[in-house]
């Protein structure tokens, strides 16, 4: 299940708010941006440059075992399961425009990384997964809480609809999977139709929860990477792999995956595997939700915030829990202390910077360091962070943070007086922005908040 975090987090917060879900998905009509530009044709991401998993096969042993045996809700899987044979998917529905290419690509990217048998369906009536795209309004009366989820034994939101509240969908009730649904929402943003593929699609085939501990993964709930990784793709080798079986318990699975791993990944053998890492308590994960809600005050989030630190510390945290925790600090404090918020994001990025996967992290942090530096008056300063943020974001494939960076960094070479390379950023963003935002109406609100900013530093 994907939550709706990543539309927030993206957010410039120098106001205090949270910027609203796109109106609708614009794809063809160019109009003009407040700086006069025209709003170039929406780009999309070429070629997928993942980093390889880069922490211990006995990290990720662990990691493996969470993900496989746990769901979100903490509740336990009794057995492995997986699909047997090859694997077909179909798209039904409301089918955006862009769902299509960003699925064949995906789609290639799990047979090319995972080596697994995977294709569109020929017909989609006998698909293995059916992604059905629907409303987003009829799906939060179904589900609040979820940008788009998967479901076990359905074709259709019609079918979970009809299902729900069964055992039916009952993950736990599965000793192998023959046929899954996967609901997204068809009013969306182009990112975040392809965010939900990479995420749904890859726990419909594969590990059904997310761990907030992984910095590298997109199975964690923060939803900071948005695109499968180079860890996510050996998860769904591992999870493919013949050595595995369906029905296995977890002391089985345990037991084979150091050999399997050995052989799929040996530059894991090599690194030092950190102390067992437990489950985040509950108490912790109902503090990130209550802190990243949109619902209620500054003054509600920072204090879900500090209860989030505050467990982390007690904890003995030093992964990417503990670094989240003082990100919620910063976010929380944005609009009414600036200096305690850039302290506390800083102090997340530190964490963020030693740890496998935190370089896209750390980018969102130089982001809004570079929003309040544009709004005092440090155009050097912005320029620099966001010259050290676009190529990581740009690699991450985060089309809403690349095109924000770079807004910011025209803003500020425009107030440097580089007129050229202020006019390049400019148009480049605003095809990522297309992508990122969604509807024409968001672009322009984004262009004229970041040149808002920059009015700001002018004057200040």
């Amino acid at each position: 299940m994907r939550f709706p975090f990543a539309v927030t987090a993206l957010a410039l917060f120098l106001s205090g708010c949270v910027s609203a879900t796109p109106e609708q998905v614009t794809m063809t009509r160019s109009d003009a941006s407040p700086s006069g530009e025209r709003l170039a044709p929406l780009q999309s991401f070429a070629q997928a440059l993942p980093a390889p998993a880069a922490r211990s096969n006995a990290e990720i042993a662990q990691d493996i075992l969470d993900l496989e045996f746990l769901m979100e809700s903490g509740r336990a899987l009794p057995v492995f399961t997986r699909f047997e044979g090859p694997i077909t998917v179909a798209l039904t529905g409301d089918v955006p425009t862009t769902a299509p290419p960003d699925l064949t690509r995906v789609l290639s990217r799990m047979r090319a990384e995972a080596g697994i048998d995977i294709a569109p369906a020929g017909n989609a009536a006998q698909a293995a997964i059916t992604i059905d795209f629907q409303p987003r309004a009829a799906m939060r009366r179904a589900v609040p809480q979820a940008a788009c989820f998967v479901v076990p034994r359905v074709s259709s939101f019609a079918e979970y609809r009809a299902a729900r509240g069964s055992g039916v969908t009952d993950w736990t009730t599965l000793t192998r999977r023959e046929k899954v649904g996967i609901i997204v929402p068809s009013d969306s943003t182009p990112q975040e139709v392809r965010d939900c593929l990479h995420e749904e699609l890859a726990q419909a085939i594969g590990p059904l929860n997310d761990l907030y501990r992984l910095p590298d993964s997109v199975f964690n709930d923060d939803n900071f990477l948005t695109v499968l990784s180079g860890f996510d793709m050996l998860v769904l080798r591992v999870h493919y792999d013949p050595a595995l079986q369906n029905g296995m318990t977890r002391a089985e699975v345990a037991a084979r995956l150091p050999a399997i791993l050995a052989r799929l990944n040996p530059a894991g053998e090599g690194r030092g595997a950190g102390r067992p890492l437990a489950m985040a308590p509950r108490a912790w994960v109902d503090a990130v939700e209550q802190a990243f809600t949109p619902r209620g005050s500054d003054a509600a989030r920072l204090r879900a915030a500090q209860r989030m630190l505050s467990i982390a510390q007690t904890q003995g945290w030093q992964d990417n829990r503990l670094a989240f925790s003082w990100f919620a600090i910063g976010r929380a404090q944005v609009s009414q202390d600036r200096a305690a918020a850039t302290e506390a994001f800083r102090t997340a990025q530190a964490i963020w910077q030693r740890l496998p996967g935190g370089d896209v992290r750390s980018a969102h942090v130089d982001m809004q360091i570079a929003a309040f530096a544009l709004s005092d008056g440090r155009f050097a300063e912005a320029l620099a962070l966001t010259e050290r943020a676009i190529p990581v974001v740009r690699r991450a494939e985060n089309a809403a943070l690349l095109a924000t960076l770079l807004m910011i960094n025209a803003e500020a070479n425009a107030a440097l007086g580089r007129m050229h390379e202020a006019r390049a950023a400019r148009l480049d963003s605003l095809g990522w922005a297309r992508y990122g935002f969604g509807s024409d109406a968001q672009v322009r609100a984004r262009l004229s908040d970041i040149s808002g900013l920059a009015t700001t530093g002018r004057s200040g």
